[in-house]
Formats: C-alpha cells, structure tokens, sequence
C-alpha cells in the first residue's frame, strides 16, 4: 500500500483528515519534516488560516521544495482548501505575497454582495467537469462543506475541475495530471467528501 503522508506547517485541523482516511481504510501520518514529507507515495496539503502564514512556514522549513519535487516526479498531491490557495503565484489576503506558484494565478477575496456573508461558510452544490478521476461516480450537484474567504483565479482555465457559485462561479477544485485540489472540505463533507478521498486514492 502506498504511504500517505499529511503535510503539517502549522495551520489547521490536520487529525480530521486523518480521521477521514482512516474511515475509509486508509492509514496517512502526519509529518512536518522534509525528508519525512519527501519519502511519500501520496501527499495531502490541508490547512485553514493565514496565506502568508502559511507560505512563509512553508519556504523557511524547506517543505516547498519537496512539494515541488513531489509534484514533478508525477506523485499524487492534494490540496484542500488554504492546501489549495497555496499552489499558485499570488495570494492578496493582508497585502501581496508570493505563493508556491506550481500553477498561474492569484488568490483574491470574494467582493461584497447583498445577503452573502464572507466567509463564504457551509454546504454549496459543486459543477465539474467530464472525466475528472477525483470526481468518479460522484452525483452531479452534490454539496460540499465550504469555509473560505478568498478564492483562487486561475490564469488557465483547463485546470479548473469544479466550480462553486457565491454568487458568480468560482474555482472550487483543480486538476493538472497527478495535481489536484480543493477548495471545499472534503473532510467534512460526509459521504461524497469521503467518495472523493477513495476516488483520490484509487483514481490517481
């Protein structure tokens, strides 16, 4: 079986997605150091807080030039939610900061609109796109558990695997070969979060 490792830099529930794999009979370690994080099959970049936080943990301890070499070897890799944001250029959130840039794009946050709240928090249904693997046999429509106040813009639109409404359509998954990532929770989406991290184990 291959080895699962969840990347740890500090930012987020990471025992939940732990627990995640465990219910589907998985076992996945958490791990924060490099040579750890670089002796995985499959790699699991979770994380809820701050984007400059996070990159800044991340380039300082050395783990984002494992994840880049991870991703270039063509091992599986993915991204929930800020573990998403993550992966391209830009993020705007409390000034510009420089992210992994394994994908073009920026993070920005969602404009005010009447009667939406942000963050951007709870159930939303999901629109995906044909034949994506992570997505197999998952219901058109189905609803995942969001929390988030920025988004990602992607400068390609062909890496785009979901997209969630609030209240225009925006990226709310990503696909790029053994890359994928999400902008919801899998984690905390019940059944179909949980059909989606089999589907990331078999499928990939």
């Amino acid at each position: 079986m291959s080895s699962i490792v969840i990347v740890d830099y500090g930012m987020g529930n990471l025992r939940s997605v732990q627990k995640a794999f465990e219910t589907i009979g998985y076992s996945a370690s958490i791990e924060q150091h490099p040579e750890k994080i670089a002796a995985a099959d499959r790699l699991i970049l979770p994380g809820v807080g701050a984007f400059q936080d996070a990159i800044a943990h991340i380039t300082e301890s050395g783990i984002s030039e494992v994840l880049h070499t991870h991703i270039q070897r063509g091992r599986p890799f993915l991204g929930i939610c800020l573990g998403l944001q993550l992966l391209f250029e830009t993020g705007y959130e409390d000034g510009t900061h420089r992210g992994l840039g394994f994908l073009p794009g920026e993070v920005v946050r969602f404009d005010p609109h009447p009667g939406l709240k942000i963050p951007h928090m709870g159930w939303n249904s999901i629109n995906t796109v044909p034949d994506c693997p992570l997505f197999h046999d998952i219901p058109l429509g189905s609803h995942f558990y969001f929390v988030h106040s920025y988004y990602a813009r992607p400068t390609e639109p062909n890496v785009v695997a979901a997209t969630a409404d609030y209240p225009t359509p925006f990226c709310a998954a990503i696909w790029r070969d053994n890359l994928l990532a999400t902008q919801f929770h899998p984690e905390k989406s019940q059944q179909v979060g949980l059909r989606l991290l089999e589907n990331f184990m078999k499928k990939i």
